[in-house]
């Protein structure tokens, strides 16, 4: 699946509007009474063209926003339409640098009474990621949905325009508001905090194990049942004004015969480490003697999916552990800590808070 549109392409705010509805830009689609939802596009397989009728082998970002939208009439009966074309890539080649744009636009039109709430189309691949930033640094209340599809618009039984209908519903709804950054994926809602994905094929790749989802939505009525516990958006202590970047953190993952040598690789190479350990964050005496010898922060997760890491599986004293974060969003929370002045105290409070 090869990239068909550069980076060159981020950050060109561009709006469009579903055809059917105007014909030129510079207006909003969908009934006056309406609650207005601002669409924001990443790319990613929703809008990626392919094969007629196959699943595999598409070139993902390739549909316009525009383009998208048009095929989904029954947007108008959720809510007023304002689409902005972010960018149009994978999400494989998401950046911290989309990450900031897509944060300083919710921010800024979050400010607008008018708007409701926000949708963001994005690849599946790192879809929790982008996720789990947003629910950290944006500083609104108001909802903004994620989704994507397993399968591209093309194929037989594409999944993108029912997910994308079913997020504008989420995003229009009183419910949805205060909940945090939200997943919408095939009929069900999740937290950002608990979602990731889980297949490689099917249409109901994204998932939360078993923490599971908070709500579902049915022929467009939204049902919220839970609400997140953990610190979200407007109550973070951070915020990404100012900054152009995060500082790098990477992630190591354990396994039999794991080269140890790869520790100070990356070690030399990074601001942090995120090990991605074996059961309760476990790895190999050799393993142990490096790290104790790291000066940088290094925070320990799992690479099983459920289950949660406390201090006292930690082996070694001077990490740090990830209670159930993933070790991609463990990687996330670590990246924004760092990017202030931080004590290790401090760090294990954000774990335990985040």
């Amino acid at each position: 699946m090869k990239r068909i549109r550069s980076l060159a392409m981020c950050f060109m705010m561009m709006l469009f509007f579903i055809p059917a509805m105007a014909e030129e830009a510079g207006g909003e689609t969908g009934p006056e009474n309406k609650p207005k939802v601002v669409v924001l596009a990443t790319g990613g397989t929703i809008a990626g063209v392919g094969e007629e009728g196959k699943t595999a082998g598409y070139q993902p970002g390739t549909l316009s926003v525009g383009e998208l939208l048009s095929e989904v009439p029954e947007l108008a009966d959720a809510a007023r339409i304002e689409a902005i074309q972010v960018c149009n890539l994978n999400s494989d080649d998401m950046t911290a640098e989309v990450w900031f744009s897509l944060v300083n636009t919710i921010n800024e039109l979050a400010e607008d009474p008018d708007v409701k709430g926000f949708v963001i189309t994005h690849g599946t691949d790192t879809m929790e990621e982008t996720a789990y930033f947003l629910n950290l640094t944006v500083k609104t209340d108001k909802p903004i949905v994620l989704t994507g599809s397993m399968r591209p618009a093309t194929s037989i039984s594409a999944d993108g325009l029912m997910n994308l209908y079913e997020a504008v519903c989420v995003a229009a709804s009183d419910d949805a508001a205060g909940k945090g950054v939200l997943i919408v994926f095939s009929d069900r809602i999740y937290a950002a905090r608990s979602v990731t994905k889980t297949s490689t094929y099917s249409v109901t790749a994204m998932s939360a194990g078993e923490m599971g989802a908070i709500g579902i939505v049915r022929d467009g009525d939204v049902f919220l049942y839970e609400t997140p516990a953990k610190k979200h958006t407007t109550e973070t202590e951070f915020d990404i004004r100012g900054l152009s970047a995060l500082p790098k953190v990477s992630i190591l993952y354990f396994s039999v015969d794991a080269d140890p040598e790869l520790l100070r690789f990356a070690a030399e190479r990074s601001n942090g480490l995120v090990i991605a350990g074996a059961g309760a964050g476990e790895f190999s005496e050799e393993w142990i003697e490096i790290i104790k010898g790291l000066t940088i922060p290094v925070v320990i997760s799992s690479r099983i999916d459920d289950g949660v890491i406390i201090k006292e599986n930690l082996l070694c004293g001077n990490t740090v552990a990830a209670n159930n974060l993933s070790p991609q969003k463990a990687a996330i929370l670590l990246r924004l800590a760092l990017a202030r002045e931080i004590t290790k105290e401090h760090l294990e409070e954000l774990y335990m808070e985040y």
